[in-house]
């Protein structure tokens, strides 16, 4: 069956690469049958959800059944392009893009950072978590065409700079760590993650909106 895309709503596109990983969990258990409610207790989306969410996707389980696991993995292995290698770098080897480097998304198939930049001497020409580390200058020498996404762990004022950089050189899809909320062309996606924002958050509804 194909699927448009773009008819998927952007909630139910962020929940997906979730639910395939408790499926791989499942089959790496020997499961082979699994109900929305199982899956709801797993990774605490409403049973609701989850069925709304799968039936954008057409029929993918039987009603009394549940879903088939090995059948749910394959379609969104499919869907979410997990055969195909998505190359990342990384700009910045502080301590958060040297947790990166060491971690390199070992439980992704997809995903995997290939280089990385930085300005500090010390690192650079030193390989971490088997990823080489690059001099930032180098960054029109060494960022070809496959490359579509980078991880932005730099200081804020250096943001944008290395952002308009990558964009000339084809990056369509920036995960930036730092606090600077970058401008960017319409056709390229940024996905802005403050750390110190989402933990000022996380403390304001702890104490006004008890569970």
């Amino acid at each position: 069956m194909e699927l448009d895309q773009t008819k998927i709503p952007q909630a139910t596109a962020k929940r997906l690469p979730l639910y395939y990983r408790f499926l791989e969990n499942l089959q790496a258990s020997g499961k082979h049958r699994v109900s929305s409610s199982e899956l709801s207790d797993a990774v605490k989306v409403d049973s609701a959800t989850i069925r709304r969410d799968f039936s954008y996707f057409g029929a993918l389980g039987k009603k009394g059944y549940g879903y088939n696991v090995n059948y749910l993995l394959t379609f969104f292995r499919k869907t979410l392009d997990q055969d195909e290698l998505a190359k990342v770098i990384l700009v910045g080897v502080g301590n958060l893009g040297t947790a990166f480097l060491n971690y390199n998304f070992t439980k992704s198939n997809n995903t995997k950072i290939v280089m990385a930049f930085d300005v500090d001497e010390t690192k650079v020409g030193q390989n971490i978590g088997s990823v080489p580390i690059y001099h930032l200058n180098e960054i029109p020498e060494q960022v070809g065409e496959d490359i579509e996404v980078a991880i932005l762990t730099v200081p804020a004022h250096a943001a944008q700079n290395i952002a308009d950089q990558l964009i000339a050189l084809g990056v369509k899809g920036i995960l930036n760590f730092t606090p600077a909320r970058l401008s960017v062309p319409e056709d390229v996606r940024i996905h802005h993650i403050d750390l110190s924002v989402e933990l000022q958050s996380l403390i304001y509804f702890l104490r006004h909106y008890p569970i």
